[in-house]
């Protein structure tokens, strides 16, 4: 019963917003060539979920998938394409099509410093996770905050948006990505403690010692704030000269 009820709510509140229009940030003729493999891509969302996801976050971004190259999303005819991992309500872990994401407003986070091994290893552990199922229980939290102005105090948001049962096979978009990351020891969010003197002797004091925060607490928000990505701008990337715009006031 709880799984056709979470099926139920997953059609209702992945439905478009109708308030909402989707504005695409780059064309993907200049969003393609500004990617990498390992990089994140936060989507803001159109759908009646993505409206609370922004709001417990406080947050612009309500969706995070991971590029991963060319690929052949399921349903995908002739050569591989540009290709997103994701945890998608009504479809689980799946892989998408980058085109999927051309009409949304969209943010690139690159991870730094990684070498190729590890984002090959980053990468893999993200695909083998492929066909599984998205954490119904996580939609059922999220329908509670659908109101316009829910009345969560904003230190509880972050607690209230836990997302998910903790289930290693019942992905959601950000702790999938999150698995990811922590598979290769690459840091987003982590709780940083600073040592004391009379630490065991492998740390000096003063050094920072990184705990790996649980999969479950990351949202999107937190790869756009994390001071381990950087954030591409594919337009800066592409070229862009303030003096070869044309203004409608001027004409020029």
């Amino acid at each position: 019963m709880f799984q056709s009820v979470g099926r139920a709510l997953a059609e209702f509140v992945t439905r478009p917003n109708p308030n909402h229009q989707p504005v695409a940030t780059s064309e993907p003729e200049v969003l393609l060539p500004a990617l990498r493999r390992g990089d994140v891509l936060l989507v803001e969302g159109c759908s009646r979920v993505s409206s609370a996801i922004k709001y417990l976050t406080q947050s612009t971004w309500s969706h995070a998938a991971l590029y991963v190259g060319d690929a052949r999303p399921p349903g995908h005819q002739g050569e591989p394409v540009p290709s997103l991992v994701e945890a998608d309500m009504r479809d689980g872990v799946r892989l998408v099509a980058l085109e999927h994401y051309a009409h949304f407003h969209t943010r690139i986070c690159r991870p730094v410093g990684l070498t190729e091994t590890d984002i090959d290893a980053l990468i893999r552990d993200a695909i083998d996770r492929v066909g599984q199922q998205y954490d119904l229980k996580n939609i059922v939290d999220l329908v509670r905050y659908l109101i316009p102005t829910p009345p969560v105090p904003q230190h509880w948001r972050r607690r209230m948006i836990t997302l998910g049962s903790g289930e290693p096979t019942r992905a959601i978009c950000s702790s999938l990505i999150a698995q990811s990351f922590q598979s290769v020891h690459y840091p987003i969010l982590p709780v940083v403690e600073e040592t004391q003197f009379g630490q065991p002797a492998k740390t000096r004091a003063g050094d920072d010692v990184f705990h790996i925060r649980h999969h479950s607490l990351f949202t999107p928000r937190d790869f756009d704030v994390s001071p381990y990505f950087d954030i591409i701008k594919p337009r800066l990337i592409a070229g862009f000269d303030p003096y070869r715009l044309t203004w409608a006031d001027t004409g020029n």
